[in-house]
C-alpha cells in the first residue's frame, strides 16, 4: 500500500440491511477493507457473520445499502 489516505478501500460495504423473509438480520452495517489489510470478523452465534460475508460476496442481496469491490458496485 502507498499509505495514501485518499485511496478507496478494496471492499466497501455501506448501510447494509439484509432480511430473510420478514426477519431482518443485518441493520445498517458499514465496514471497509483496504488492500493488504487482514480483518477478523467475530461475534456470537446468530450475530450475522455469515450473512454479512454472503452479502459482501454477492451471494445474498441486501435489502438496503451497497457493496463495492475495487471501486465497482457489486450489489
Amino acid at each position: 500500500m502507498s499509505g495514501n489516505a485518499s485511496t478507496s478501500p478494496l471492499l466497501d460495504c455501506r448501510g447494509l440491511d439484509v432480511s430473510y423473509g420478514h426477519v431482518q438480520v443485518l441493520f445498517g452495517v458499514d465496514f471497509s477493507v483496504d488492500e493488504g489489510e487482514i480483518v477478523a470478523l467475530l461475534g456470537t452465534n446468530g450475530a450475522g457473520k455469515s450473512t454479512l460475508l454472503k452479502a459482501a460476496a454477492g451471494l445474498v442481496r441486501p435489502t438496503k445499502g451497497c457493496v463495492t469491490f475495487a471501486g465497482e458496485d457489486i450489489t
